[in-house]
């Protein structure tokens, strides 16, 4: 029997690491190098992170807290997606100077264009602190007791941390559940102005038929330039500020990619969830997904249908509308992924054998059935969650209400500003109506507040609420808002709606969530180290929490279906094929098209056209977006922008026969920046490797 369940054990926990799977702290970077160096990288872990001297990690900064840029130049020249600087690019667009559809470029420094409230941040160091946040935890302590410990240390360790250079903030991060904790200095520069941004028609070339596919034809990139003091150190935007001097930026290669070649993304992935119970990932793929997919649909068709009607609405909603449609499309690949993996059975046979590996063992094992049990608890709570957050916050004019009857004089007159630039009410109408109609057909009585209730006993359907609500607010218009009283302000009946069903949620649903989501995190911080004590042999890398991670692969296509096979190289022909001028996504700009007549392609020009994109094996995630894709020299040679739609389940499991990054090949960009813009003075200030 001993002799059986061991191969057992063997058989299902045999789930070693894939060849390119996996997020790597950089600072732990040399425990993984004789392996990157097997696959052909050609610099040393010193050369990708070190305190003691410039290493790549000084070129790259955490853009605006959710996406990475990379240093191009020595003059603080900066490179990301183009989605990532589309609110700062939508935010300097007008009907009189349209960026989004135009493109912008700084021909002159001084027409840089500065943005604030962005910031960018350099990650100074990374140290393992677990000793010094645990310090005086002691076995048998209340877990009150020891979250206090903990944070009192970590505030010190931040405090401390916080005053050795100016401009720094610092943050300690659980990782592994809470079985470690690492201390993230950076270093933020909040001077950070707009230099370069192709039209959408580049930037966003496809739209949301192409998002999350391939082949991509995407030029996903932007440009900004960071400023500093004289000193070169942060400052406030000033015209005083000079471009920053970074410790290091990066070459660029044009020598070109092929299939198998060595490539390393190095940035800020987002949040992934590699180590989950079965029942959470039975939840996502056959619950929360379906659900919020069907209702990011109806919003997405309400803007659509506004949008296509006007020019104005079109640039107002933009942002909006390629905000949800990520998630949406994502939500898609990522519930199809994980059942054709049949991820949640794969899971229970793991759990099943990690029982019988522990039984006997007081720690472990009761670890697993004490989760399984919670998550019975949570799954319509987290529903009603779902809901509320997807359904109900969905009504743009409530969440603006909410806001601004709780803000001070000061912040109200800006919060109106931004929320009219961007708003049109027979949008939010009749999202108001699908998310009310949702609410009712699929929210158990239970969960539902009876402010609710009595609304629509009221009313008597959705659309007879809007026509009351909408025709009585004040806050979808910006004249009636100005003009209102206090009183006006407080009564209204969209403060009523938001403050109604907030109050139900959180008194009702958020403490239950609250509740039994810290019993699963102790019991995940024990079953996490019970599975490193079970699986020895695997070498675990902690999911990502948006801070600096390294992850290494090799250009590769993949097989998607049956007699599919997908390259890993797109080209300007692509684009070509796929030009429309009647479809706004795929109606690009007239120069473009007659370059590609003239064939006047330049430098950039490859077997008679020009890369575009290729496809990876890295593993990458949410944050990614702008990362550097280097080769085995250490050179850019593109920046992440995306995953293929087969492989986005990465975040849970990963699957490396269609596990795939899609990036933007530098080599496309250059080429925009130099015959698309006419801006090759950008290209100057690069390091080119011919």
């Amino acid at each position: 029997m001993r002799k059986y369940l061991s191969l057992f054990l063997a058989a299902v926990v045999s789930t070693q690491l894939f060849a390119d799977e996996g997020m790597w702290l950089p600072s732990r970077i040399y425990e993984r190098i004789a392996d990157m160096q097997d696959k052909g990288f050609r610099l040393t872990a010193e050369d990708l992170y070190s305190v003691n001297q410039a290493s790549l990690k000084d070129g790259i900064v955490h853009f605006g807290g959710g996406c990475t840029g990379e240093l191009i130049s020595p003059d603080g020249l900066l490179i990301t997606n183009h989605h990532c600087g589309y609110g700062q690019i939508q935010a300097h667009s007008s009907v009189e100077h349209d960026y989004l559809t135009n493109g912008f470029w700084a021909m002159t420094r001084d027409q840089e264009l500065p943005n604030p409230g962005l910031t960018v941040s350099f990650l100074v160091r990374m140290d393992d602190v677990t000793s010094q946040v645990l310090k005086g935890c002691k076995q048998g302590m209340s877990e009150s007791d020891r979250s206090e410990i903990i944070k009192k240390n970590t505030d010190a360790i931040v405090e401390k941390a916080e005053t050795e250079g100016i401009g720094y903030k610092a943050k300690v991060s659980p990782l592994y559940y809470g079985n470690q904790y690492f201390l993230f200095l950076y270093q933020v520069f909040s001077d950070v102005r707009l230099v370069g941004a192709p039209p959408s028609s580049i930037g966003k070339f496809g739209g949301d038929t192409d998002n999350w596919m391939w082949p991509r034809h995407t030029g996903d990139f932007s440009l900004f330039r960071i400023y500093a003091d004289k000193d070169n150190n942060p400052a406030p935007y000033s015209e005083d500020n000079v471009p920053y001097k970074p410790k290091k930026f990066f070459s660029i290669s044009v020598k070109g990619i092929e299939e198998g070649d060595f490539t390393l993304v190095y940035g800020f992935p987002g949040r992934t969830q590699e180590y989950i119970l079965s029942d959470a990932v039975d939840y996502i793929a056959n619950v929360s997904n379906p659900h919020k997919i069907a209702l990011r649909t109806m919003r997405l068709d309400n803007q659509k249908a506004e949008m296509e009607k006007s020019p104005e609405v079109r640039i107002k909603y933009a942002s909006k509308n390629a905000s949800v449609a990520n998630s949406w499309k994502k939500w898609q690949g990522e519930m199809k992924g994980i059942l054709k993996m049949n991820t949640v059975a794969e899971k229970q046979k793991y759990e099943k054998a990690f029982t019988e590996w522990a039984k006997g063992n007081a720690e472990y094992e009761t670890v697993i059935p004490e989760m399984k049990k919670i998550y019975g608890v949570l799954a319509e709570y987290n529903f009603a969650e779902d809901y509320h957050k997807e359904a109900v916050m969905a009504v743009e004019a409530a969440s603006f209400a909410g806001r601004y009857v709780k803000s001070d004089a000061g912040a109200r007159e800006s919060l109106a500003k931004s929320f009219f630039k961007n708003y049109h009410m027979p949008i939010d109408k009749n999202i108001f109506v699908d998310m009310m109609t949702a609410y009712s057909n699929n929210v158990p009585e239970k969960f539902r507040p009876e402010y609710f209730n009595v609304q629509m006993e009221k009313y008597g359907t959705p659309e007879k609420w809007a026509d009351a609500i909408f025709s009585s607010t004040v806050y979808t218009d910006k004249d009636r808002l100005s003009a209102a009283t206090e009183e006006q302000l407080a009564e209204d009946p969209f403060v009523e709606y938001y403050n109604s069903f907030n109050d139900f949620y959180n008194r009702e649903i958020k403490p239950v969530i609250a509740e039994n989501s810290a019993r699963l995190s102790l019991l995940y911080r024990t079953y996490m180290k019970g599975q490193m004590e079970f699986d020895r042999e695997k070498a675990f890398y902690p999911d990502a929490n948006s801070t600096l991670r390294i992850a290494y692969g090799h250009v590769k296509g993949y097989k998607p279906a049956d007699a599919v096979y997908y390259k890993p190289s797109s080209t300007l022909e692509g684009i070509m094929q796929k030009d429309n001028p009647d479809i706004y996504d795929y109606n690009i700009p007239q120069v473009l098209r007659d370059v590609y007549a003239k064939k006047d392609y330049g430098r950039w020009e490859v077997n008679g056209t020009v890369p575009v994109c290729f496809i990876a094996t890295n593993h990458t995630s949410g944050g990614n977006s702008g990362s550097p894709v280097i080769d085995a020299e250490g050179n850019l040679i593109g920046v992440n922008f995306d995953r293929v739609w087969e492989g986005t389940m990465s975040d849970i499991v990963f699957d490396p026969d269609v596990c795939r990054n899609i990036a933007l090949d530098i080599r496309y960009a250059l080429f925009v920046i130099d015959k698309v813009a006419g801006a090759s003075h950008l290209i100057d200030e690069m390091v080119i490797v011919e």
